[in-house]
Order: structure tokens, then C-alpha cells, then sequence
């Protein structure tokens, strides 16, 4: 299914990264189309999406300004019906149908599922416009729509409704209040206490202990990462690094190339920091930095011009 849906979104016209052929990674592709940048998890059943692996995929797709996304077949309560997004974790639910009828088609879904059933969303704005110009109450509207005043209310507010009751409200105002679900909408904000929660977990070497109190020395925040070929985001107020750490010589190549595929979809730099300075300073894109010499730098921009310098030299030599 992973080849389906990156032909997909590569005939609508995404940047598609290869598929990762890690065990354990929390996403299989990275695609990007303009300004919209898809963190994208295949899976038969979804239920497998554990809360772990969700978190970590949310917590990129804050970090690169991402939308996260899971393709599925099937939930424990069944098939993962046409047109309806649904939702694990916070993470957006649809079918390899609904994304091709979506990309392909330009036939948005319509309809989420949520606690106690399927709902639509409604444009509050143009329903409140269409009440106060025909002169209707809150109340009568509401007993129409066979609701209590406080949720029209609620509605005009953006709240979703029913598709029973959205029907009845369009057949009455004879106005379409109906609007399409984003599938790609980015996750809800999340507060700081909650990321460090998850950042604890993360487990580290103590070479990697140390490269990253390097990096915060630097003046970069430091998000490590358990199920991705990169082992932390570096970030400061300019820039994101995606971050790896390179003690395992016989993975190095596979890890600079496949860290480089999801850095250059994303539109971000890649960096293996390696334990002792090599005379390879770049590995498939991915530029490969020694321990002492990042010791060395003063402040983070430095590292950034080693890092988009090293990065250069691949492209010139192609």
C-alpha cells in the first residue's frame, strides 16, 4: 500500500520522499506540494498506531511545520470508509480512496467521525448570515433542526453538527452550510509541559548525552526522536536541523542517505555528528560533522554554515 499512496501523491503533483525501509520508524514518507509538507503513516489496521508513535509523528509535524496523516484500511471497528476522515491520537484517518478522490479528483470529504457518530462541518458565519437575513430566532431555527438554542449558537461558532441536522438546516434555509474536511489541516498546538513530558523518554548513549549538551550550549532546543532514521531536532529561533548520530559505521551510509531524502522534502538541513572527525564530510547530501569539531563552534549559526557548506559540496560534485 506504501507504493500506492506514494503514486498518489506523486501524480497530484508532491515531492515524495522513498519509502523507509527501517523497522520501528514512526512514518514511511515525507511529501511536500508548495507550502504543504505531509508526514504520512501506512498502515492495514490502524489500531496498530500506538499513542508513542503518534506523539513522536505530532511532535514532528509541529517542529517542520508539517501536517501529519495516516492512510488505513481498517479499524478494529471495521473498514475505513470513503469520504470520512477519521482520527487516532489527533492524527487525521482516511482511506487510500478518499485521498485519491481528494488529490485526484478534487472530491473533498465531507464528513468526520467523532465521539457518538459521523458529523459535517458547518460555516457558521454564513449559517448566522442566513438566520439574522430572514429575520429567524435562535429558538426557531433550533427547533427545526430538533436541537436547544445553545447549540445553534455553537454552531455559528464552527462547532460540527449532525448530518441529520445539517440536512434539515440546508432544506430549510435553503443555503448550502456544509463545508469540506481538510484532511491535512495541521495538528492542534500542544502545550510545552506536555512535549517535555515526551522528551524524558527519549533514551540516549552517552555520546549522544554529550552531543546534545553540545548543541543547547550552541543555543539550540533539543527534541530527540525514538522512531525516526534521525536521532533529534536541533532547533533555534531561525532554523531546524535534522539531527542524527553516527556511532555504527556499517549503518552510516544508509542513515546520511535516507536522513538527506526527508531533509530535502522538507526543505530542511541534515547533520550525522560521528564520534571522530573523517575525512568525508558529506554522505549522500547529509553532512557528516566530527564530535570535535562541533566542540569547537561558538554559537549555532556556525554550525549552520558548516552544515549548508558541507551540504553544498554534494551538489557540486553531481
Amino acid at each position: 500500500m506504501i507504493e500506492a499512496v506514494r503514486s498518489v501523491l506523486a501524480r497530484s503533483g508532491f515531492y515524495v520522499s522513498r519509502p523507509l525501509n527501517m523497522r520501528g520508524i514512526s512514518f514511511d514518507i515525507v511529501a511536500r506540494l508548495d507550502d504543504r509538507l505531509l508526514i504520512v503513516k501506512i498502515l492495514s489496521n490502524v489500531d496498530a498506531l500506538s499513542k508513542d508513535n503518534a506523539d513522536e509523528v505530532i511532535t514532528l509535524a509541529e517542529a517542520l511545520g508539517a501536517s501529519p496523516l495516516l492512510i488505513g484500511e481498517r479499524s478494529g471497528a471495521g473498514e475505513i470508509e470513503e469520504s470520512i476522515v477519521y482520527s487516532r491520537f489527533g492524527i487525521p484517518i482516511i482511506s487510500l480512496k478518499t485521498l485519491a478522490d481528494h488529490l485526484l479528483e478534487g472530491v473533498p470529504p465531507f464528513i468526520f467521525a467523532a465521539p457518538g457518530g459521523l458529523y459535517v462541518k458547518l460555516d457558521g458565519e454564513q449559517l448566522r448570515r442566513a438566520r439574522e437575513e430572514r429575520s429567524i430566532s435562535l429558538g426557531t431555527l433550533a427547533e427545526i433542526a430538533g436541537v436547544s438554542r445553545r447549540t445553534i449558537q455553537m454552531y455559528e461558532s464552527g462547532m460540527g453538527a449532525m448530518i441529520d441536522v445539517a440536512i434539515r438546516l440546508e432544506e430549510f434555509l435553503n443555503v448550502p452550510i456544509v463545508t469540506a474536511v481538510d484532511p491535512f489541516s495541521p495538528p492542534a498546538p500542544r502545550g510545552r509541559e506536555k512535549v517535555s513530558e515526551r522528551v524524558v523518554r527519549a533514551e540516549v548513549d552517552m555520546f549522544g548525552q554529550e552531543v546534545f549538551r553540545i548543541l543547547q550550549g550552541l543555543g539550540f532546543s533539543i527534541q530527540p526522536t525514538v522512531r525516526c532514521p534521525f536521532e533529534a531536532l536541533s532547533r533555534d529561533e531561525r532554523i531546524v536541523i535534522l539531527t542524527g548520530l553516527g556511532k555504527d559505521e556499517s549503518k552510516l551510509v544508509e542513515k546520511a542517505t535516507v536522513v538527506c531524502d526527508i531533509a530535502s522534502i522538507a526543505e530542511k538541513c541534515s547533520v550525522i555528528i560521528i564520534e571522530r572527525s573523517s575525512s568525508r564530510t558529506n554522505i549522500g547530501g547529509t553532512a557528516i560533522v566530527g564530535r570535535d569539531e562541533l566542540s569547537k563552534l561558538t554559537e549555532s549559526s556556525c554550525l549552520y554554515e558548516l552544515v549548508s557548506e558541507r551540504s553544498e559540496d554534494d551538489k557540486g560534485k553531481s
